[in-house]
């Protein structure tokens, strides 16, 4: 694998299908929807990055699951710890909790439903949308990508996923190193005054030795792990 997104045409988009061609299908294929955010990633990356890196491993998966439909992205997420900062879009926790039942719950044409979650702040209200949907008698799940926990955002883990997926949207001459210190140590600051009071710049982790080539070992390790769980949760492909 490469770090770009993959294109494959094997890949099943719901944005090129009909609902004939979703009706009826035996064995009826797993939605798979990335959700991510629109918000603040330092002074050196774009607004779009949990998004696009929820895209590229969920067509990812898409690619080498035929047994998938991938859904459109949902762009928007929890990004209230960011509003510091010109640009941020968010929705509240509950609002975005909300998105994600009423989603899910529009998803009966499918034999499960896959979250795939570029976004660390969503990780409380996508929790508990899924153990919503699951106490429903739904087939849900969430998948997130790990990081280090003193490189938690638009430091060198997302700095090199975003060189290896989209390098032109990278200003590595803007960069500059953030707070550093482990997230568990920040989080009580985070949460009662957001990022700006605790990294001005907007950095949490710092961008040096950030390269394309980490990025795409970053990608294959995360696809790996998400293709792990797909095959734990809704079975394995027949060979």
């Amino acid at each position: 694998m490469n770090g770009s997104p993959m294109t494959s045409p094997l890949v099943r988009r719901l944005s090129r299908l009909t609902w004939r061609e979703v009706d009826g299908v035996d064995p009826r294929p797993v939605l798979v929807v990335p959700l991510g955010a629109t918000e603040q990633h330092g002074p050196h990356l774009p607004f779009t990055v949990d998004t696009e890196v929820a895209v590229a491993l969920s067509e990812r998966l898409a690619s080498a699951r035929p047994s998938v439909v991938l859904a459109p992205p949902v762009p928007y997420g929890s990004s209230g710890e960011h509003a510091g900062f010109p640009g941020t879009l968010s929705l509240g926790r509950q609002a975005f909790e909300l998105l994600v039942v009423e989603l899910g719950r529009s998803t009966d044409a499918f034999a499960g439903l896959l979250l795939v979650c570029g976004h660390g702040g969503n990780a409380v209200p996508l929790h508990r949308a899924v153990g919503r949907l699951r106490a429903e008698g739904r087939r849900a799940r969430a998948w997130s990508p790990g990081g280090p926990d003193d490189d938690s955002h638009a430091g060198r883990t997302e700095t090199s996923v975003m060189l290896a997926l989209r390098p032109e949207a990278v200003r590595l001459t803007e960069a500059e190193p953030g707070a550093t210190s482990p997230l568990r140590e920040l989080m009580p600051a985070l949460r009662s005054s957001g990022v700006v009071n605790v990294s001005p710049n907007g950095v949490l982790g710092d961008r040096r030795g950030a390269t394309a080539q980490q990025g795409a070992e970053i990608l294959d390790s995360w696809t790996a792990d998400l293709l792990r769980s797909f095959d734990h949760h809704f079975g394995r492909p027949a060979h």
